[in-house]
């Protein structure tokens, strides 16, 4: 899927930029960057940017014309930031990212414009639809690179499926509910001996306290921990 997406960069400016939005693609798992009419390429200041996506600046492809450059594509998605007289069908990054995943298109292109205007009204025509991001109205003023990798960033999230994140621990293994009960036994214990709860007059103080930690999940090392800290308050208030 990564491989029929193309960022094109046309008319870039600043080779800094080049560099910087091949980092920001290689961050995404995107290696197809072409180039149409850049100011200045190949550039020490372009590979410095990069920041080890050099292998994206050596592959990538140069364009006399966007009409070559967007020549084997069946889509072409133009970007813009600003309001134009004439309406093109508009969509957000993440609709672009499922327009490139439910749709059988073999090579997509992503067309950003020159640094200081973005494309002009006739590289909009050769686009299939307009991408928008949506920024601040007091200042809608972003970064090449960072717009790049907000659309890659969408288009890759949902390629590999990643909803959330899970946070690997380094814990073996969440404690049973038999050390769950021993915990909340002895945490009692401790309220009581500490002069916090009344098992007389008990209210509903265990019942939230049991949705705390059950909530929270203890593994082995954190049982312990709770486990020791809470013998140590008895210990001290035995001395007493």
């Amino acid at each position: 899927m990564f491989d029929k997406v193309n960022i094109v960069l046309v008319g870039t400016t600043h080779p800094g930029n080049i560099g910087a939005t091949a980092r920001a693609m290689k961050t995404m798992n995107h290696r197809n960057l072409r180039l149409v009419n850049p100011l200045e390429f190949p550039s020490a200041e372009a590979s410095s940017r990069a920041a080890g996506a050099d292998d994206v600046l050596a592959e990538c492809r140069q364009f006399s014309s966007l009409e070559d450059a967007i020549k084997d594509c069946d889509l072409v998605i133009g970007t813009s930031a600003r309001v134009r007289g004439i309406p093109w069908p508009m969509i957000l990054p993440r609709d672009c990212a499922k327009k490139i995943s439910e749709e059988t298109y073999s090579s997509v292109a992503i067309v950003f414009g020159k640094e200081s205007s973005g494309l002009s009204n006739e590289e909009l025509q050769l686009c299939n639809m307009v991408l928008k991001i949506p920024t601040n109205s007091q200042y809608n003023s972003l970064n090449l690179a960072a717009a790049v990798q907000i659309i890659c960033y969408e288009i890759y999230l949902l390629i590999t499926n990643l909803d959330s994140i899970e946070y690997k621990q380094n814990e073996v293994a969440f404690i049973n509910q038999d050390k769950m009960e021993q915990f909340y036994k002895h945490l009692e214990e401790c309220f009581v001996q500490i002069d916090f709860h009344d098992i007389n007059n008990p209210k509903k103080l265990m019942h939230r306290i049991r949705r705390l930690f059950n909530r929270a999940q203890l593994y082995e090392s954190e049982w312990k921990i709770l486990r020791g800290f809470i013998s140590k308050i008895q210990e001290k208030v035995k001395k007493k």
